[in-house]
């Protein structure tokens, strides 16, 4: 027991720098190409951030354990939004713009909508991925559509905190290291966790969807929190809640959606009465926290890091 907890932390550890050294050795790449930062922002920053879930559902799917890997989506997208933004919200509070909840959000809830929906009938296949891939092109194009139609001063300074460590003039050979590195890191991180997560599970007696929704995605979720906690320490608040609803939408479209176009995945009888309810609702809650002032308060940060602890205890209680 010691041997698999030990080595699942070892995992993450890997899984985290592997997907830092991705996105610093990409976006060196594309920046030295004149790629506009931008451009990097929305594209390898966002798809390298998502790494991690998507690998260890790759692998979670490889080792015929649906239920870890929709626990895992399922369970980063409510860490996303309680504990996360939760968290933020007790350092500062947080603003959320008019454009974001006109723009933004609907689409959020609508993605969560659209996983719950495909999930109904007990399998997310390839039908679904496809669309699920095919809306995630259409809100791309959408995006950098936008990004023509906002000042670009603007736009890069939202994004320059997450490309400012890539480095144009970086050595050819340091730039492949970091790419490769990275992939490497990211597959084996992955590769340790999943393995881990099962076996402790096993060893528990844990169904592996509750380890999904629990350890393995608070797990995959850091590399959010830390973003969005290192932005409200800058009082950039906004940038916390953009963080959290672009993981959540990618979550769906690009993890969930590229793996079931190839493999279908198993959905749970109890995910659907219990997991994605839950889902859904603290996604929903965010409009009502947000309506009257656009912003998230330190009152607000409380009811969402109070719901997650219930919803984290609901889950372990049974099995301490």
């Amino acid at each position: 027991m010691l041997l698999p907890s030990i080595l699942f932390f070892v995992g993450l550890l890997i899984l985290y720098f592997g997907a830092e050294g991705l996105v610093q050795g990409a976006s060196s790449v594309a920046l030295q190409y004149g790629i506009p930062p931008i451009v990097v922002g929305l594209t390898v920053v966002a798809l390298g951030t998502s790494m991690p879930e998507f690998l260890v559902n790759f692998f979670a799917v490889f080792a015929n354990e649906s239920p870890l890997a929709l626990g895992n989506i399922i369970g980063s997208n409510i860490s996303n939004v309680a504990l996360i933004l939760g968290s933020c919200a007790l350092v500062l509070p947080l603003t959320v713009t008019p454009e974001v909840l006109q723009r933004e959000y609907p689409i959020m809830f609508g993605t969560m909508v659209l996983f719950y929906v495909c999930a109904l009938d007990g399998v997310i296949g390839t039908a679904d991925g496809l669309v699920m891939v095919f809306l995630l092109i259409v809100i791309g194009g959408f995006l950098f559509y936008e990004t023509q139609r906002t000042d670009t001063a603007t736009m890069i300074e939202q994004v320059e905190d997450d490309v400012d460590a890539a480095d144009p003039e970086m050595s050819d050979l340091a730039k492949v290291g970091y790419v490769f590195g990275g992939i490497i890191g990211l597959a084996l991180g992955a590769h340790l966790m999943v393995d881990s997560a099962v076996t402790i599970a096993h060893h528990l007696g844990i169904a592996t969807g509750i380890v999904g929704l629990t350890a393995v995605a608070l797990g995959t979720s850091l590399p959010e929190l830390a973003a969005s906690m290192v932005s409200a320490a800058k009082s950039e608040t906004d940038m916390s809640v953009g963080n959290v609803m672009g993981s959540n939408l990618l979550n769906v479209l690009f993890v969930v959606g590229t793996i079931s176009i190839f493999t279908p995945l198993e959905v749970e009888s109890r995910s659907l009465r219990i997991d994605f309810p839950v889902m859904l609702g603290f996604c929903g809650l965010l409009l009502p926290l947000t309506w009257t002032n656009h912003q998230i308060s330190r009152l607000g940060g409380i009811i969402l890091l109070l719901g997650f602890g219930g919803y984290m205890a609901f889950l372990l209680l049974p099995y301490l």
